[in-house]
């Protein structure tokens, strides 16, 4: 997508897309979002200070994989809102990826407005396995450091998927997007509709606590070192 198109329709899901509720949260709430906040703050910088050296190595060893481009993919993605930002990822796929998406939209094997094909062309021999470990997600510890992101909350959707959203699939884009969700520590996750995604992240939205943030927390470092998100 051209940045001028790309400029037009974040500046069109900005002005259809609603924040679900309008009147101010109660003291629970606040109080909820706001240690959050402190808690996405202290664990993305303790987590950057920890893991430095592997991602030194990753981002090494994805240009070692693929010299014809650089360690980190960034993509602008919607956020709470409506807002744009700009996330970060290690580079799992070829240079040039995006160009060649137009060419594979037929054999996508996702419902709705998602793409997704299991055997992508286009992903690299060490993106396979940064992705199935989910290590290609670690440079959103950044995000989450800037306040993009949360540690938990609904993925950030591209801007070309918001546009076919429907009204009700909208209200994910309620909360703050997170780095892990319910359906991201799914054993079905490859697997799940696009539309059981949508009533996952509902089902967060409506059940948000500090236990249930942990809760996901810990079953995502279960994902990670089981592998399971191949």
């Amino acid at each position: 997508m051209a940045a001028k198109d790309l400029d037009r329709v974040i500046e069109i899901v900005a002005d259809e897309t609603q924040p679900a509720n309008e009147s101010s949260p109660g003291w629970r709430k606040r109080t909820y979002l706001r240690v959050k906040r402190f808690q996405d703050v202290v664990l993305s910088t303790l987590a950057l200070v920890v893991l430095l050296p592997i991602l030194l190595l990753i981002a090494l060893a994805v240009v070692i994989d693929d010299p014809k481009g650089g360690p980190l993919f960034s993509q602008i993605r919607c956020g709470r809102n409506g807002e744009a930002f700009r996330l970060y990822k290690f580079r799992t796929m070829c240079v040039g990826a995006e160009e060649r998406l137009d060419a594979l939209l037929p054999y996508n094997e996702m419902d709705g407005p998602v793409f997704k094909i299991r055997d992508d062309p286009r992903i690299t021999r060490l993106g396979r396995f940064l992705r199935s470990t989910g290590l290609d997600e670690l440079p959103q510890l950044v995000n989450i450091l800037r306040g993009d992101m949360s540690i938990v909350g609904p993925r950030p959707p591209l801007f070309r998927e918001v546009q076919g959203y429907t009204p009700h699939q909208r209200k994910r884009l309620s909360v703050t997007p997170g780095l892990t969700c319910f359906w991201q520590v799914s054993p079905e996750r490859n697997r799940l509709s696009f539309d059981t995604w949508v009533e996952m992240d509902l089902r967060y939205i409506r059940e948000q606590s500090w236990l249930l943030d942990w809760k996901l927390i810990f079953q995502t470092g279960r994902v990670v070192f089981r592998r399971e998100g191949q």
